[in-house]
């Protein structure tokens, strides 16, 4: 309905109906749910008009609503307890992406990834803020990647499989993109992430004796 009101301006519930081909009764509760989210005006006049909020506008604004909450219950909801023990599924692209993603920006030192090209591209922006930080970033990749400022070790193909150490506390591994299963496995336990760690120390000394490190 929004998109309707965007592309049409302004128009009464009828001329809505009429336009979508919806019964009146749901256009109107349309329309007066996007009156109260604020993507619509409400226009009197001889007959009652929707007015949409431009996009950039109502986009803006939400935004703010979100970042109030966010703010408001940073501040009052609980800390979560601290993920020390356990494994956890990690399972479909989208979610895996985020709990990338996540982790990366959650970063307090340094972090090592192990991934392909793709994916590495896709954390390309994450893995940039945090060398602009000052965290160290150590990647194992298997394309000479330019990654200003991170240790870049190049290997063979990668395929789908990724490893992610987050400050030697956190370890994230499994498969993603396409042609994939997109399940990973996540883990705070600290033998696991020892074990992983010390997996991905013999790789990378095994790269640079065989000169596939990128200075």
């Amino acid at each position: 309905m929004y998109e309707k009101l965007l592309l049409n301006g302004k128009q009464t519930g009828y001329e809505a109906a009429k336009e979508t081909g919806i019964s009146r009764s749901n256009v109107y509760g349309a329309l007066a749910a996007l009156v109260e989210k604020g993507a619509a005006h409400v226009v009197e006049g001889t007959a009652k008009k929707y007015m949409p909020v431009p996009l950039e506008e109502f986009l803006e604004n939400y935004m703010k609503k979100l970042e109030k909450e966010k703010s408001w219950l940073l501040a009052n909801i609980p800390s979560a307890k601290t993920e020390e023990e356990g494994y956890i599924t990690i399972e479909g692209v989208q979610n895996v992406y985020n709990k990338m993603t996540n982790l990366l920006l959650r970063a307090k030192e340094r972090v090592y990834v192990s991934c392909s090209r793709t994916c590495l591209e896709s954390l390309r922006q994450e893995l940039e803020t945090l060398l602009a930080k000052g965290k160290r970033v150590v990647v194992v990749t298997d394309y000479p990647a330019v990654l200003k400022g991170a240790e870049v070790y190049v290997a063979d193909d990668r395929g789908s499989q990724i490893g992610i150490i987050v400050d030697s506390v956190y370890v994230l591994s499994g498969e993603y993109g396409d042609g994939s299963m997109n399940t990973c496995l996540y883990s705070g336990q600290s033998n696991f992430v020892k074990l992983f760690k010390s997996a991905m120390a013999n790789e990378i000394k095994l790269i640079t004796l065989q000169g596939g490190k990128i200075k």
